[in-house]
């Protein structure tokens, strides 16, 4: 017996790096996702291969060891976690097959191991809930591969709906889906073709800085920092760089309870200046751009985007746009061509729209 599921990568409409300081992210589904087919097998052999991998990674289920098997890592810790939860395992077969440009900032990585838990969890009839299933993914993540990711990824391949955002407390877990009506709009990704590596120094060193911050500030993480007492925080801290952090964070929550509040109301078209701060907050005080994404803004916004912002964890990735969908052919264009005077790799540009999140396929 086989089984099959399907789990989305991401764009964050707005959000970042808000989920490991206990804070707010609106993530949505896109099309583009991962599928894991698995058999269970005679031995205690998990074999992992993928359709863009050479040759199959296995190993040996009582001899998983965090931070090994490279790409095939990501569902090896599937594995790992469910065996060190104490659950008896047979082993198995892994095929994935995966359409989420890797590097990109629409996590890839997420949708790998979403889909690997999910259809793991059908096939040997684990009956998994909500928060184990995100606490297992998590933890593939994190504690196997070594990836200090903050769940929101996981949350938004795991329980997104189609035709909504997901509005996501990283402090409680709890979701939920907000309607984000696109009515003569699109929601254009620029994929830069500039890789990050989410596991990189620079992602952990924003971590880490927020959390030597919360400390300093007496606070169990910055989501506690309310907006009115921003200014009073900075002057308590005498580290430019963690003032930065701080300023960012606090403020980029509070940009995603206004988005919340719009969409709520049904105007998509009033969060584009919010998704345009929250790019200048990125830019100037978290300090996670680089030249292929804040070129890709600008062309967006001069050929008249609503708003615009890099996604994803930073040094590369995509670039979102909000704009009307009569005008997509034109905001390409202007992409294209301001990526050409500058000599950049030829960018990717793709609609995207709010999908499921992960499902059983046939």
């Amino acid at each position: 017996m086989t089984v099959s599921w399907r789990a989305p990568g991401r764009v964050n409409l707005i959000g970042e790096h808000t989920d490991y300081n206990a804070g707010f992210a609106l993530p949505f589904a896109i099309e583009q996702g991962c599928t894991a087919t698995v058999e269970a097998r005679h031995d205690d052999v998990v074999s992992v291969a993928s359709r863009q991998q050479d040759g199959p990674v296995e190993a040996s289920i009582g001899r998983l060891q965090p931070g090994s098997g490279g790409w095939a890592g990501y569902a090896l810790g599937v594995v790992w976690s469910l065996a060190e939860s104490g659950r008896e395992l047979p082993g198995l077969t892994v095929e994935v097959d995966s359409d989420v440009p890797v590097g990109s900032g629409l996590s890839s990585s997420a949708a790998l191991v979403c889909s690997v838990a999910t259809a793991v969890d059908d096939l040997l009839d684990l009956g998994l809930d909500a928060d184990e299933m995100l606490a297992l993914t998590r933890r593939a993540e994190n504690d196997f591969v070594g990836a200090p990711t903050g769940g929101m990824d996981q949350l938004a391949a795991l329980r997104s709906v189609e035709s909504h955002v997901l509005f996501c407390d990283m402090r409680s877990l709890t979701t939920r889906a907000v309607p984000f009506p696109l009515d003569e709009l699109a929601v254009l990704v620029v994929d830069t073709r500039a890789e990050h590596q989410h596991a990189g120094g620079e992602y952990r060193r924003r971590r880490e800085g927020c959390e030597e911050a919360a400390r300093r500030l007496g606070v169990s993480a910055l989501r506690d920092v309310a907006p009115d007492d921003l200014d009073a925080a900075l002057a308590r801290l005498d580290e430019d760089e963690l003032r930065r952090y701080v300023r960012h964070v606090v403020t980029e929550d509070e940009r995603v309870l206004r988005t919340v509040d719009l969409l709520d109301a049904g105007d998509s078209r009033a969060i584009g200046p919010l998704l345009t701060a929250s790019h200048v907050s990125m830019r100037d005080d978290f300090r996670i751009t680089i030249p292929q994404l804040d070129v890709a803004v600008d062309a967006l916004l001069d050929a008249g985007a609503l708003g615009a912002r890099m996604t994803g964890g930073g040094f590369g990735g995509c670039v979102i746009g909000l704009l009307p969908t009569k005008g997509m052919d034109e905001a390409i264009a202007a992409v294209e061509a301001a990526y050409d005077r500058e000599s950049f790799t030829a960018p990717r540009c793709f609609p995207a729209r709010p999908s499921p999140g992960a499902h059983r396929t046939p």
